[in-house]
């Protein structure tokens, strides 16, 4: 299995560098990313300086290395960051945007770019977050004997890493001095693998979500909006969320505003939204010309960006993809004190099925299960309030995990 893979990965790598550009915008990124990222960061990076190594797969694990960055930033700073990301999403989004001191790709993971990439950059300590976790980094980084951790770490039974017929993928976790994991289970299994060096800090993204609730002000946009109907908001939503909600806004005699946040925003989405939808409707994008948007059912938020910081004035969420593989954050609502819906794929998300058990969030199944629970919620506002006051105390209980990964650290 070893020598596949690494056939694979340069393979691969050979044909992304000769066919990239004719894939779509992501994978072309991706492929010009991979291009010019040594020069970059040789560029990028200053001499005589202690390096710290982030590495995130996009936007989510982003989301929950930040807090850890800004810590040591704060109390080290005399180390210089580098932060890479695997997916282009991820990348396009943050690279100009970080505390980090040098943003950029992750090489594939073929080692020849691993030691490459640790010749230059030269890590003092190195973190990987939640599972986003290379073979071939991993050996190296053992075997040069740099520190390496792993934070908000997710662990199951069935875990690639685990399975029996490919024993060089556990034995590279070798490389881990410390797991920071988000739950008991997590550590169990990795007992029962025969690791001991773990501690359950839960998951920093409770600490990021809990510092943009800190310095969310409302904005006037949303406020005009909503005046004082009740607000759903529906972040990033796939066509399978879009046409339930489609179905109960057209259908439903109650009186309420939605703000529909789409996981992708470009304009031909956007027309497929609208089309669906037979109530008077207004894009992000168009407020301003139009000073009756206040009178519209439907405000699509058609930008990235601000999601995270309106679910401040929502009544009640839908958190989209959930009929897919990867729902969207539900911490960030959560923070907020609102009840949360999505859809019934949910098993991998520790904090989704937390809140189902405690009654938080409720996971729907098909439209008559949506229109059941957006009734009662619209109906009742002491339902509202018991699942909102669930939420928030959740998110509440859950947050302090960075500073339990600044007490275990070596730097």
């Amino acid at each position: 299995m070893k020598y596949l893979y690494n056939i694979l990965l340069q393979v691969s790598g050979k044909l992304l560098g000769l066919f990239g550009n004719f894939f779509g915008q992501k994978v072309r990124y991706f492929a010009t990313g991979q291009k010019q990222l040594f020069p970059k960061l040789k560029a990028c990076l200053q001499s005589g300086k202690k390096n710290i190594w982030f590495h995130v797969s996009s936007l989510g694990e982003y989301e929950q290395a930040l807090p850890l960055i800004e810590k040591i930033r704060q109390q080290h700073s005399d180390y210089q960051i580098i932060l890479t990301f695997f997916s282009s999403s991820g990348y396009e989004v943050k690279k100009d945007k970080t505390p980090a001191d040098c943003v950029s790709y992750l090489p594939i993971d073929t080692r020849r770019n691993v030691k490459k990439f640790l010749d230059l950059v030269q890590p003092s300590a190195v973190f990987f977050v939640k599972y986003d976790l290379w073979p071939n980094y991993l050996h190296e980084l053992k075997n040069r004997q740099i520190k390496t951790y792993l934070i908000s770490g997710l662990f199951a039974k069935n875990h690639p890493f685990f399975k029996a017929y490919n024993p060089w993928l556990k034995d590279s976790l070798q490389a881990i001095n410390h797991f920071f994991v988000q739950d008991v289970n997590s550590k169990k299994v990795l007992h029962q693998q025969g690791f001991q060096n773990i501690t359950v800090t839960g998951d920093t993204r409770f600490d990021r979500v809990y510092q943009i609730a800190q310095t969310t002000q409302s904005y006037d946009f949303v406020k005009n909006f909503k005046q004082d109907k009740l607000l759903l908001i529906a972040g990033s939503t796939w066509p399978k969320d879009e046409d339930l909600l489609a179905q109960y806004i057209n259908e439903s005699p109650h009186d309420f505003k939605i703000i529909i946040a789409p996981h992708e925003v470009n304009d031909a989405h956007i027309d497929e939204i609208e089309k669906k939808l037979q109530v008077s409707t207004i894009r992000y994008s168009g407020i301003e010309k139009n000073t009756k948007f206040t009178d519209c059912k439907v405000l699509i938020l058609n930008t990235i960006g601000l999601l995270n910081k309106i679910y401040a004035d929502a009544d009640m969420v839908y958190i989209g993809n959930g009929f897919g593989k990867s729902i969207h954050n539900i911490q960030e609502p959560a923070v907020f004190g609102v009840p949360i819906i999505t859809g019934p794929h949910i098993d991998k998300f520790k904090e989704a099925v937390d809140l189902k058990m405690l009654g938080g969030l409720v996971s729907i199944q098909n439209y008559a299960e949506l229109q059941n629970i957006l009734d009662n919620l619209i109906q009742n506002p002491d339902l509202r309030e018991q699942k909102a006051r669930i939420t928030k105390e959740y998110a509440l209980k859950n947050v302090g995990a960075t500073d339990k990964i600044m007490k275990h650290l070596e730097l």
